[in-house]
């Protein structure tokens, strides 16, 4: 391949069942995944895990923490910091419940792959050290789903810092996946005292790269990548510190990026709207060009 996109080997044969109809898409379900940040003096690293090569769904591949949202917390009504659940919700737009969900799951999915909490005792704080025997049991509960995170927080009396968090950009799994996450991007700034780790089960390695260093080497096509994430990283360059893509967060636009699939002169044509370079050209009964 000329760069590090990642094709699953069964997308032609999908794209060209979802054309002739003879394929039913499948509800997306709620996710959310953060590119976490810290400063550094050449500029904003970001923190990426390799998922496994075993991993059916794009095994090798660099990605950021993340993962489906808990229904459970839609329900329990957890102490929050920083713009309200009302706020969230006109920002997503979904209810109240489901952007509490959204946010929980962005803030549990960063601590449950990377051992970082963006919560603390009080509205202005954050938890310091969170390596434990106590705090690696409560993540392992997380990451069996034996407890929620809003029953956790709830537990030990922390505070949500949603101020913590910026909504970057959504993007939907192209209609012709048999697995499908309606996606939430947001960018976070590593929290001073809190380090990250590789606690994640499906992730062999994990880096803090520059993200123009990391575009590089998808260019190359030595760094395995899917399009939201390279999409993402090319979306930071423009700025020289965490806090810089923190506060561009608000004013982004947060309508959904899906993949379509079109039939051209004798070939289905894959696009997302607004992103060309991921455009791909499936010949009948052939692979992706």
């Amino acid at each position: 391949m000329a760069n590090g996109q990642w094709f699953p080997p069964d997308w032609p044969q999908r794209i060209r069942a979802l054309a002739d109809g003879t394929l039913t898409p499948v509800a997306p379900k709620r996710a959310a995944t953060v590119m976490l940040l810290k400063d550094t003096g050449s500029g904003p690293v970001v923190h990426m895990l390799r998922r496994r090569a075993s991993m059916a769904f794009a095994g090798g591949a660099y990605a950021y923490p993340g993962g489906g949202v808990d229904p459970r917390d839609d329900d329990l009504h957890v102490r929050w910091a920083g713009p309200t659940r009302a706020w969230w919700a006109e920002r997503f737009g979904v209810d109240e419940t489901a952007a509490q969900a959204i946010v929980c799951a962005a803030v549990r999915e960063t601590y449950e792959e990377a051992g970082v909490l963006l919560a603390g005792p009080a509205p202005d704080s954050v938890v310091g050290d969170t390596t434990g025997d106590d705090w690696e049991a409560d993540r392992a509960a997380l990451v069996a789903r034996e407890t929620s995170f809003a029953e956790f927080l709830d537990r030990r009396g922390l505070v949500l810092r949603s101020d913590l968090l910026g909504a970057w950009t959504r993007w939907i799994t192209p209609e012709f996946e048999p697995r499908r996450y309606d996606t939430w991007f947001f960018v976070a700034a590593l929290p001073e005292g809190q380090r990250t780790r590789n606690a994640s089960t499906e992730a062999d390695r994990t880096v803090w790269i520059r993200p123009a260093d990391a575009a590089a080497s998808y260019d190359e096509g030595e760094l395995l990548m899917m399009p939201p994430t390279i999409a993402t990283l090319r979306q930071l360059l423009p700025y020289g510190t965490a806090a810089e893509a923190l506060a561009a967060a608000p004013a982004r636009d947060l309508t959904p990026v899906l993949a379509r699939a079109r039939l051209e002169d004798g070939e289905v044509v894959l696009s997302w709207p607004g992103h060309d370079e991921f455009t791909r050209h499936v010949p009948a009964g052939g692979g992706p060009a």
